[in-house]
């Protein structure tokens, strides 16, 4: 970091203060987390400098042996961590993941079927203002108005009365577990490709605290950032019938060379779930959200189904007398970092709807258990019962400051120490 401080003073600064504040708050966005030290070692090498377009033994550049050896650990060890055929591990990010299963195995206009993002789905899976909804026709299905659970008839219904060459299962704010049989059923039902998008619990898949998909799914998604506890990219596994496809739309179809630093800290983070310790992990991260449900439920919330199999849960603060985006804004204040979010059949606007989404994938990587968890959730009903009040909201971050102080963060606390 000094060789940093003295050529960019003005960025090392920002970056110490973001360090600090990963440091003194609770992070309880579901879909971050804190990196190991060596998977942030990996990020940070002499692989940036390199380009390597193709596949290991396929580049169209010099210079690769080495670069293929990385790669193809990282494609092996993510085989043998899901149980999988074949692995694509080079896509930037989890939405050019999912437009590459598009362009394999549809074309422009085709038909496809996704959760509706505001009841709980993804922008890449057919939302209307998305590439996604804008290439292709795009059915969207939804949840029970009541239960909030996924409507199944309903997807029955879709998919017979539409007949979609692609559907996809997977959401970004869905506290339930998804019936994987069920969507296989489905798809098979109308010749339909089944497409998982399991970026949110991919590390809870690993973990065996989350059905996996592998059995049914023709093609499955996922980022390895969130609870895989990895850098920021993605991956598509499939089935081998499936591998060229996939491979040639990632390469050439989308992307150039891929990021091989990234590569590298993916496979020092698949290598890390591979562990004994790694399905703790996943274990705690389950029970840790399930205590903070079953207090913020004692607290007198609204949670949308009622509580959660998974690592999130969202909070219906429609009888609370603030929004999602005040909710949001003062709990920042008090150190808690959550987003915003829709409930299902919001009658608010998505940039400032009726609720809040958090989880527990980071706070569970610092060391914090079911105490702690029960403990946030009186913080968050302390500053959403004084509707943001900001002496209130300090007297919160002082108390959040103090007990974040006892779980450092890992990879990142001996560096601001340092600084």
């Amino acid at each position: 970091m000094d060789i940093l401080k003295s050529t960019d003073p003005e960025i090392y600064a920002a970056l110490q203060s973001e360090r600090e504040r990963q440091l003194s708050g609770l992070e309880m966005i579901p879909s971050e987390n804190y990196t190991s030290s060596a998977v942030l070692a990996a990020l940070g090498t002499v692989l940036t400098n390199k380009y390597s377009e193709g596949y290991p033994g396929k580049r169209y550049y010099g210079g690769n042996q080495y670069i293929d050896i990385i790669e193809e650990t990282t494609r092996q060890r993510a085989c043998r961590l899901f149980g999988v055929e074949h692995a694509n591990v080079q896509p930037y990010s989890g939405s050019v993941a999912n437009q590459a299963v598009y362009m394999a195995l549809a074309n422009p206009g085709d038909t496809i079927m996704g959760m509706s993002l505001t009841q709980g789905g993804h922008l890449t899976h057919g939302w209307s203002v998305n590439f996604s909804g804008k290439m292709y026709h795009a059915v969207q299905y939804g949840v029970n108005r009541q239960t909030h659970l996924v409507d199944y008839d309903e997807v029955w219904r879709l998919a017979g009365e539409h007949r979609p060459r692609l559907i996809w299962v997977g959401a970004t704010s869905y506290p339930r577990f998804f019936d994987f049989a069920r969507f296989a059923d489905i798809a098979r039902s109308v010749g339909a490709y089944l497409a998982a998008d399991i970026a949110h619990i991919a590390g809870l898949v690993v973990a065996g605290v989350h059905p996996s998909p592998v059995p049914f799914a023709d093609v499955i998604t996922t980022t390895t950032h969130k609870t895989l506890r990895g850098p920021r990219g993605a991956m598509i596994l499939c089935r081998q019938a499936y591998a060229d496809a996939i491979d040639k739309a990632v390469f050439p179809g989308l992307q150039g060379g891929p990021h091989d630093h990234q590569t590298a800290a993916i496979a020092v983070a698949l290598k890390e779930a591979a562990s004994p310790a790694f399905n703790e992990y996943g274990a705690q991260i389950v029970r840790n959200a399930q205590a903070l449900a079953d207090e913020l439920l004692r607290l007198g919330y609204s949670l949308v189904t009622g509580g959660t199999d998974n690592h999130l849960m969202i909070i219906d603060l429609s009888n609370q007398g603030i929004t999602g985006k005040h909710a949001q804004e003062a709990l920042d204040a008090a150190g808690i970092t959550v987003n915003r979010n829709t409930i299902p059949y919001d009658p608010r606007p998505p940039y400032n709807p009726s609720g809040i989404r958090l989880g527990t994938p980071a706070v569970t990587t610092r060391g914090m258990k079911e105490g702690e968890m029960r403990q946030i959730a009186r913080w968050i009903h302390q500053v959403i019962a004084s509707g943001g009040n900001a002496n209130v909201c300090t007297t919160v971050r002082l108390a959040v400051r103090e007990m974040a102080m006892q779980f450092p963060a890992p990879g990142i606390a001996e560096s601001v120490e340092a600084a």
